[in-house]
């Protein structure tokens, strides 16, 4: 068979269905000023599907460092890999900054956080190491175990006796293989919005020999006292040896960084091949992330306000009987039943007449039966963005319950 007939006859779970959902359900296009409110096909929406927690994509400050960056020194600068010619002041100011701010002692830039910590995992473990990882961590993390050559062991989401069952069995491996282990986690989970258990993982290390990455992309910005994040949260940022972190959530930006001892993050920048065969992060995005780390930290009222709305979202989402399952952070997800087509046409009654607009999740990301509106609450969201939206929900659940969203396939727009 032609390769190309092959995947035109298979499209995946997703892709069949691209005829009725591009466009709308999927790759829609939201326009005008990045917010709380822009619009979507000609009308205005209460949009709760960006990563944009601390409302950094429009705050004042950072838009003229963006534009005067820029200006300055165009997209192109510096012109090649970060090894050979790519490397900049900048580049290391925001590596120390970033260092500082975390509590590690060397951090290093990474261009994007999906190939950062896929490369990054390439990196540590050889065909001898094992590692042991959360069932619900991220697709990047997942890409970066296929990568992996040797053994890997899953334990059930947040299941700290399953953890060290697996641990017991990395154990026994690594006597024949001399390898080591790495236990992946997550700080905030992106889809359920609950929080990884370091404390309890990191407590295992008084047991056993292991060494701890965390991907806390969620909680970079929003969680802890100074939002360093999930470990300092949870008063075990010491514990973790490798910290993932991206941009593209608090940041508003793109991009990502790895934070750890120096030794081990030396060895990565020297040898992470998706970060030494790619050009340098373009010098307006690392000043941009300049201003955005000072803003971070030092202005706690845009985490404040971030969890002002945060508390009143969830809050009132409980108090209408929502099942918001276990989250605590600001990750805000509303579990329903029904099918794909209920679900769409649910979606579709919120955009066109409700005027919200969220991410829906269904099979094949979730099993087949259930629904997952993800909600993003952000510090721009207003008292009025939060009461509109719990109207529309209270009212579309009831219709979902009536079965009026029952249609037969997946509604076109």
């Amino acid at each position: 068979m032609d390769i190309f007939e092959k995947l035109l006859k298979h499209r995946g779970p997703i892709g069949e269905h691209s005829e009725r959902a591009h466009g709308y359900f999927a790759f829609p296009k939201l326009e005008g000023e990045i917010g709380p409110r822009m619009n979507f096909r000609g009308r205005e929406k209460i949009v709760w599907s960006l990563n944009n927690y601390l409302g950094l994509a429009n705050h004042p400050e950072v838009r003229a460092t963006d534009a005067k960056a820029a200006a300055d020194f165009g997209l192109a600068a510096p012109m090649g890999a970060r090894m050979m010619s790519g490397n900049t002041n900048y580049h290391e100011q925001l590596e120390k900054e970033l260092s500082d701010y975390m509590g590690k002692e060397d951090t290093t830039l990474l261009n994007y956080g999906y190939q950062g910590i896929m490369s990054a995992i390439d990196a540590v473990c050889n065909r001898r190491d094992v590692i042991v990882y959360d069932a619900e961590c991220h697709a990047s993390i997942i890409d970066g175990l296929r990568l992996h050559q040797g053994h890997r062991y899953v334990f059930k989401h947040n299941d700290i006796v399953d953890c060290e069952k697996q641990l017991n069995r990395a154990v026994e491996l690594i006597k024949t293989t001399g390898g080591g282990i790495l236990v992946v986690t997550e700080g905030v989970f992106g889809m359920a919005g609950d929080q990884g258990k370091l404390k309890e993982i990191a407590a295992l290390k008084d047991k056993y020999e292991f060494r701890l990455l965390v991907d806390d992309a969620h909680g970079f910005g929003t969680m802890g006292k100074t939002g360093a994040g999930t470990g300092e949260e949870q008063g075990v940022q010491d514990k973790i040896d490798l910290l993932f972190n991206t941009f593209a959530k608090s940041g508003a930006s793109i991009g990502a960084f790895m934070s750890g001892d120096k030794g081990i993050i030396n060895y990565l920048r020297y040898n992470m091949r998706a970060q030494i065969f790619a050009k340098s992060v373009p010098l307006p995005l690392v000043i941009g992330h300049l201003k955005r780390v000072e803003l971070m930290r030092t202005q706690p009222a845009l985490k404040a306000k971030l969890w002002d709305n945060v508390n009143k979202l969830q809050r009132g989402l409980r108090e209408k009987g929502f099942n918001i399952g276990h989250t605590n952070s600001p990750v805000t997800p509303i579990y329903l039943q029904g099918d794909i087509p209920e679900a769409t046409a649910m979606c579709l009654d919120l955009r066109e007449n409700y005027n919200i607009f969220c991410s829906i999740v269904v099979y094949p990301v979730i099993p087949k039966g259930q629904i997952i509106y993800r909600l993003i609450p952000t510090a721009a969201h207003s008292d009025d963005d939060i009461a509109q939206t719990l109207k529309a929900f209270s009212e579309t659940k009831q219709k979902l319950d009536r079965k009026e969203y029952k249609v037969a396939e997946i509604p076109m727009v």
